[in-house]
C-alpha cells in the first residue's frame, strides 16, 4: 500500500508542511490541477483551493472507495476500517 497526498502547493511548500507535520508519506504537486480534475477535487481549472477529498485505487489505478466529505477527526480511521473490511488483514 502506497499513501500519496497531492496539493497545489510546491514541491518545497509541501516538503516543509510534511516535516512540519511529521508526514512520512510523499506530498505531489498537482499545479496544472490535472488530479484534482479527474478525481473531483476541483470544479474547474480556477479552483484556488482543492477539496478535501480521499481516494482509495487499487494496483491498477481503478477508484475503489471514495470519500468526498473529509472530517479530519475520524477520517483515518474511517478509510482504515473500511480497507480492513474490504481486504481483510492484509
Amino acid at each position: 500500500m502506497t499513501i500519496v497526498g497531492v496539493s497545489f502547493d510546491s514541491p518545497s511548500a509541501n516538503q516543509a508542511w510534511a516535516e512540519e507535520e511529521g508526514y512520512t508519506f510523499d506530498l505531489w504537486t498537482d499545479d496544472d490541477k490535472t488530479l484534482a480534475l479527474y478525481y473531483g477535487a476541483a470544479r474547474n481549472e480556477s479552483t484556488s483551493i482543492p477539496d478535501r477529498i480521499t481516494r482509495l485505487l487499487g494496483a491498477d489505478g481503478a477508484v475503489l472507495l471514495e470519500y468526498d466529505d473529509v472530517n479530519y477527526s475520524t477520517s483515518p480511521q474511517d478509510v482504515l476500517e473500511d480497507c480492513q473490511a474490504l481486504f481483510g488483514g492484509q
